[in-house]
């Protein structure tokens, strides 16, 4: 382990364990996507339906087996989905999938990633060693940022990224959350565009000349916090008491530290 970072062995193992088994099925799901690409869809025109059923049969599995808060989740997760898809694809045509439709599969995703993401941010131990963490993602990220702005002209993607780390200046209990959510992005962003699943232009919402872009930019999660952001607002006016409850519960504990 580098210097800066101090989490013990055993929790570093922990910690590796659960996100292979809450985040890694994400990075599989990347080579999934290969049954949308381009190069399927000459021998076989129905594959964007077998992801479809493969996706709701995933996205169903998780839901049964998720607690009460994360179903509720998922479903504002799936609904906002839906709109945010054919807002930014469709009506802005800020990038295109392959059949010009919204594919069932991608809000089901939209879903069941954020709450993936969820359960592993939450969970103790991750919580406990958050800023090690966060730590070791800011570099990451970072690297990733400078190495598509380098390498491939993606000045819109980098921007993005800035954007993304300055929304998490002032949000420290949201870090881990959309740090995590930036990688997994990341990740299915770079499979989708490669395998021919959808597209995105050679410039920022391709109006913007001045603003060069990769297929896909590196920061594109800057749009998915969109989404989390208004999960987490419709679940908040929906548990109104509940939520009351938990910021009472944190002021206590505030008090106690302090």
């Amino acid at each position: 382990m580098m210097r800066f970072i101090s989490i013990p062995k055993e929790d570093f193992k922990k910690i590796a364990k659960l996100f292979s088994r809450k985040i890694g099925l994400f990075f599989v799901a990347v080579a999934a996507l290969y049954l949308d690409s381009t190069h399927l869809a000459k021998y076989f025109e129905y594959n964007q339906i077998v992801i479809n059923i493969f996706m709701l049969a995933g996205f169903f599995w998780m839901y049964f087996r998720a607690v009460k808060r994360v179903r509720e989740l998922m479903i504002y997760g799936v609904l906002l989905g839906v709109l945010g898809e054919y807002f930014f694809s469709v009506y802005l045509g800020m990038y295109t999938y392959r059949l010009g439709n919204v594919p069932l599969y991608v809000p089901l995703g939209h879903a069941a990633i954020y709450a993936r993401v969820y359960m592993y941010s939450k969970a103790s131990v991750v919580r406990k060693h958050h800023k090690d963490l966060e730590k070791i993602m800011y570099i990451f990220i970072a690297l990733f940022a400078l190495v598509y702005l380098l390498f491939f002209n993606d000045f819109f993607g980098f921007i993005m990224t800035l954007g993304v780390f300055a929304l998490l200046f002032k949000r420290p209990k949201d870090r881990m959350f959309f740090l995590t959510m930036y990688i997994i992005v990341a990740g299915l962003e770079i499979g989708g565009p490669a395998y021919g699943a959808w597209e995105w232009p050679d410039t920022a919402f391709g109006i913007f000349d001045f603003l060069p872009s990769n297929n896909a930019p590196s920061g594109i999660s800057l749009f998915y916090f969109l989404l989390d952001i208004g999960c987490f607002t419709f679940y908040i006016l929906r548990n109104k008491t509940a939520w009351r409850r938990v910021k009472n519960i944190r002021k206590i504990k505030s008090k106690k530290i302090n």
